[in-house]
């Protein structure tokens, strides 16, 4: 279940509640959503998917 997942913040959020900011839980898939709505959408990427926005960002 997504609820039953770990999720951690972009580093590239900023340092306060108020920025804008996306959360990510890594398990045998990436789920990114958004800190302030996560209730909200996911957007899921397979493992390969995921490494390979990581690796040409």
């Amino acid at each position: 279940m997504i609820q039953d997942r770990a999720w951690r913040k972009s580093s590239y959020s900023g340092a306060t509640e108020d920025d804008n900011c996306v959360e990510v839980s890594l398990a045998h898939d990436a789920l990114v959503r958004d800190s302030k709505n996560p209730s909200g959408g996911v957007l899921t990427f397979s493992s390969a998917a995921w490494k390979n926005f990581l690796e040409n960002r």
